[in-house]
């Protein structure tokens, strides 16, 4: 069974006040640059497997990095939001057995991945778990 943490990437930005006034004008790649590190320092030191999910604008669906790099991060195509893959992850994996966790402000993920036996936190949990496990790692 793996343990499997799926976050919905612009709900985290957004939620995280430093990481949203960084996402502003010509520095919004740096945003997304950090929050992609502290959630890979997160696995790393937790254990668990992570994937983020933003939305992309693309015809496919696009993906970075991966088990070697300790973090996947994963871009919806054009046609999908970002909520719908995370949706469709925790689906995924729940159904296999796997322990899932989901990160969103977004009401509505949250309910569709409890649905599908994944458990839901806010992303304000999701940054005081990060704290922590810093304070532990250090």
């Amino acid at each position: 069974m793996e343990r499997l943490l799926v976050v919905d990437g612009h709900s985290a930005i957004f939620a995280l006040e430093e990481l949203g006034e960084m996402h502003q004008g010509p520095t919004r790649h740096l945003a997304r640059i950090e929050l992609i590190r502290r959630l890979r320092d997160l696995g790393d030191r937790s254990g668990w497997k992570v994937v983020v999910v933003f939305d992309g604008r693309r015809t496919e669906r696009a993906f970075e990095g991966g088990s070697e790099d300790g973090i996947l991060v994963v871009y919806s195509k054009g046609t999908e939001t970002a909520d719908t893959v995370v949706e469709r992850i925790a689906a995924r994996f729940s159904e296999k057995g796997d322990e899932v966790r989901v990160a969103s402000n977004d009401r509505m993920v949250l309910t569709t991945a409890l649905a599908f036996g994944a458990t839901g936190m806010r992303v304000e949990a999701l940054e005081r778990w990060i704290e922590g496990e810093r304070e532990i790692g250090h």
